[in-house]
């Protein structure tokens, strides 16, 4: 510990693993490892979904099979004995803290950068582009093209008031069609806010922050490509009055790697040039009520339910982020996904049916009568949404299926748009 001239105690950064004789951190259960090729060379490639390890980080392949020691159990001294020295115990140590100085260990080090990550997010007053680069700019490009074209031949553009659109988030470059037939319904419109649920893929990393409270809301204005998009903090502070019995918190850091809002963002940038405030909400695990419907997580879905009916002004949209399906060996399914395909196009078209019939308790039995064995991820915000304005009926705008034959592995979405 330390204190900075202010008298403030400071936590001093952990020492990276050192000792010889302790069982080395074992590697991080979340990291992906991928074998590539750069100019010939065999690389193992560490990929971070979670952000915390440097882009890009990559040791040569040989070095694969030291990691199979490096399991939490052995020390330096252990791992240096079982490969008969044929690494030094001083190289195999300063090997394993290049590992910890990159934060693939799940060590004392690893901890403190994660947490002062973290911090600094949530300290943030804007949320900055998770989505960024070439390819990605790329797509956007292109984007622009099909709305331009869905706008012209659009006949929603005659219709009246729209209530929500529940459209995917899947990559912009997979769903092209798709994000252009939904958002073009919406072009016409002018709404002063956007309340958003939006599907949370990353809240079982951070169980101690969001047990209990799976509606995470964020305070941050979210900057996108030139845009700064305000947050409405007067719709916030109205959900913040009932938590934590709405199961409702603003501690964000689930939004900062979070793509599911940000890609419909992208899409209103992309056909809106008005100003207009949102209301982002990620919603995360609600598979509780599969087992009873009767439960802490039921009771605070009705109670932010009804908060988010509260929110339904003639100048506001609601805006659902969700895929549908998600099968194959990808999503730890023991078959591919080509052999499960007739059932989850099933499961799919019925989920959309009682979705758009405005039915939130047919909606819930469906998936819950195998325990989403598809692994839909818009049955949260979707479900939270119904509840809110059950008996809402929508129209049906798109269905696909990718299938990524290399990976044995599909995703599925549609959108649903309501008036």
């Amino acid at each position: 510990m330390q204190e900075n001239a202010g008298g403030t105690v400071l936590r001093s950064q952990p020492a990276l693993f050192s000792d010889p004789d302790a069982p080395v951190p074992p590697l991080r259960p979340d990291l992906q490892i991928v074998p590539v090729q750069n100019n010939g060379r065999q690389l193992i490639l560490f990929h971070d979904s979670l952000g915390y390890t440097p882009n890009n980080f990559a040791l040569d392949a040989s070095a694969e099979s030291l990691l199979y020691f490096i399991n939490g159990k052995k020390s330096v001294r252990d791992i240096a004995n079982q490969l008969n020295q044929q690494v030094k115990e001083t190289d195999l140590l300063r090997f394993i803290q290049l590992l910890d100085q990159n934060s693939l260990l799940y060590s004392h080090s690893y901890l403190h950068a994660r947490e002062t990550t973290e911090n600094r997010f949530e300290k943030s007053k804007i949320r900055k582009p998770l989505l960024a680069g070439t390819a990605y700019q790329n797509s956007i490009k292109l984007l622009n093209e099909f709305l331009r074209q869905s706008i012209r031949t659009s006949s929603a553009l005659k219709r009246g008031r729209i209530h929500s659109l529940f459209a995917p988030h899947i990559d912009l470059s997979l769903g092209m069609e798709q994000y252009a037939e939904a958002f073009s319904a919406i072009s016409h419109m002018r709404p002063k806010r956007v309340v958003i649920l939006a599907t949370a893929h990353y809240t079982g990393y951070f169980e101690e922050v969001y047990s209990g409270f799976p509606y995470i809301g964020s305070a941050k204005d979210f900057q996108v490509q030139d845009r700064l998009i305000r947050a409405d903090q007067a719709s916030l502070k109205q959900l913040m009055r009932k938590s934590p019995d709405n199961g409702f918190t603003l501690q964000d850091r689930a939004h900062r790697i979070e793509h599911s809002i940000e890609i419909h963002l992208l899409c209103l940038a992309a056909i809106w040039q008005h100003s207009f405030s949102i209301v982002p909400i990620l919603v995360g695990n609600l598979d509780e009520l599969f087992y009873h419907t009767g439960g802490e997580a039921a009771e605070k879905s009705m109670i932010f339910a009804d908060q988010i009916k509260e929110l339904d002004q003639p100048d506001t949209l609601f805006l659902i982020s969700g895929d549908l399906s998600h099968t194959g060996k990808k999503f730890g399914d023991p078959v591919s996904a080509r052999e499960t395909r007739q059932r989850s196009e099933l499961r799919d078209h019925q989920f959309l049916s009682h979705a758009a019939a405005g039915a939130p308790v047919k909606l819930l039995n469906e998936v819950a009568s195998d325990y989403d064995a598809t692994h839909i991820c818009g049955f949260s915000p979707l479900y939270t949404y119904l509840k809110a304005f059950p008996g809402r009926r929508g129209e049906i705008l798109n269905y696909h299926w990718w299938d990524e034959q290399e990976r044995e592995s599909a995703v599925s979405f549609g959108s649903i748009l309501y008036r």
